[in-house]
């Protein structure tokens, strides 16, 4: 599993770098962002990330994890978005022809599958959508990639660097360098 994580400040003008980190992080494992897989991507890490800064208020966590098998296996692409509120998120219903109130229902009709769980003081939303790993030699893990094979199950997040990029620490007695990085797990 390949993690990275980007710390997101509790500003509307944040989703768009949202959606542009995603994009580059997408083309960087060798997905085609053009793909129809990319695009439910991006546009579910616009839903998630514009819940999290526009009705908390809060600063946010987006984590992105995909399945990385080098004998070709795949597995679902998963999207997290921690953040300090614990409100629960609340589906709502957009009367007519209202231009917002439909995030998380887009987020239930795109995805495989979705829910949040309490996470600190505040809460965590994520949802997977399952899709071909890409395969070739565009594929391959970023250079910047750090692999534990005694690592159990996932990653620590380390507290949020000056730059306002948070990174991970695989579960060890080592810790990955504050930055944006990427984490191999598993």
């Amino acid at each position: 599993m390949l993690q990275v994580q980007i710390a997101v400040d509790a500003d509307p003008a944040e989703v768009g770098r949202a959606r542009r980190w995603t994009r580059t992080r997408l083309r960087g494992c060798g997905y085609d962002v053009d793909e129809p897989l990319a695009e439910t991507l991006v546009l579910v890490v616009s839903e998630l990330v514009t819940n999290a800064v526009v009705h908390t208020g809060c600063p946010a966590v987006l984590r992105l994890l995909f399945p990385f098998d080098p004998a070709g296996g795949g597995g679902p692409v998963r999207v997290e978005v921690a953040d300090a509120s614990d409100c629960p998120p609340l589906p709502r219903v957009a009367p007519g022809e209202a231009t917002d109130g439909r995030g998380l229902e887009l987020v239930e009709n795109l995805c495989d599958r979705w829910g949040w769980y309490p996470d600190g003081s505040g809460k965590r939303v994520w949802c997977e959508i399952e899709g071909e790993a890409p395969a070739g030699p565009d594929a391959a893990v970023p250079n910047a990639a750090v692999r534990n094979p005694a690592a159990p199950d996932g990653v620590l997040p380390n507290p949020t660097a000056s730059n306002g990029v948070v990174s991970s620490s695989v579960v060890s007695n080592s810790a990955v360098p504050v930055c944006d990085q990427q984490v191999l797990v598993g």
